[in-house]
């Protein structure tokens, strides 16, 4: 791929589109050769992330085979190897293929946040507050831009459990595919599965236990977190594997969605550890 801000570079223009660029925006340098497997894995990340910061940063691919004497100024012992260069400088870099979450933190401290980057941390910070509603409209807007984004797919399937749309929550959550989203997925997955069965009356109905895990997930459909937790602390009580320790799944599910800095959430933790424990 090739545009204004994804080029290929040789030792001829690199003075100019690299050093001499790079006073204007950050430039990351992709050192790599037709040969390299992991260079496959690598380049189309970075060309993902670079295209995502709407020309706050260019990247600049050197075929090593083709520019040997760059690999040897810049000191390229493998590839790949990604250098970033601000005002003439190399001020960080990385070797071989990173997680895209770290590709991106790396990037993070070259450039300033997009306006979509300041757009997701607007929604975070509303779904902390359960402003359901409106965090989803804002993800609504990132996903259009971002359809990709594990984080924006996360967040919206929290934002839809706040709402009690469990169905549509599913489809988010199946979109969360890698990345440090996804263990917070499969966290709340269990809770959406329970509105479900609830929404379709398929809740099992056998015993008080049940009864009481039923009362308990239609209280948390309604934003009533804390008296849906102490049901569900009751029946691990009682029974702390209850039909596959689905109560506790379940209050994990809704702790991750109230979110970690709510009181509650911290104070739940504890009332968690102690009935387990």
């Amino acid at each position: 791929m090739t545009s204004d801000n994804i080029i290929e570079v040789n030792e001829t223009t690199f003075e100019y589109e690299v050093i001499s660029f790079s006073k204007n925006i950050p430039v990351l340098v992709d050192f790599w050769a037709e040969w390299c497997q992991p260079c496959r894995v690598l380049t189309p990340l970075l060309e993902k992330v670079v295209n995502e910061a709407g020309g706050n940063l260019r990247l600049a691919k050197v075929n090593i085979d083709q520019n040997p004497n760059l690999a040897i100024q810049f000191n390229v012992r493998s590839i790949p190897t990604v250098k970033a260069f601000i005002e003439s400088k190399v001020i960080a870099e990385f070797v071989g293929v990173i997680p895209e979450q770290r590709l991106r933190e790396f990037i993070s401290k070259l450039v300033p946040p997009s306006p979509l980057d300041l757009e997701m941390e607007k929604a975070q910070s509303l779904l902390l507050s359960h402003h359901w509603d409106e965090a989803r409209e804002i993800l609504v807007d990132v996903l259009r831009q971002r359809p990709e984004s594990n984080s924006a797919h996360l967040g919206m399937a929290i934002a839809l459990l706040g709402l009690n749309q469990p169905d549509e929550t599913m489809r988010h959550l199946d979109m969360v595919a890698s990345g440090r989203e996804l263990p917070r997925a499969e966290l709340i997955r269990p809770y959406a599965q329970a509105l479900q069965r609830l929404e379709k009356n398929e809740l099992d109905e056998e015993n008080d236990l049940d009864a009481l895990f039923r009362n308990s997930i239609a209280l948390a459909a309604k934003g009533k977190f804390a008296i849906a937790l102490d049901g569900l602390l009751d029946i691990l009580r009682e029974d702390k594997h209850y039909r596959n320790r689905l109560a506790h799944k379940t209050i994990l599910g809704i702790l991750e969605i109230m979110g970690g800095e709510d009181p509650l959430t911290r104070e739940y933790r504890s009332e968690l550890a102690s009935v387990l424990f």
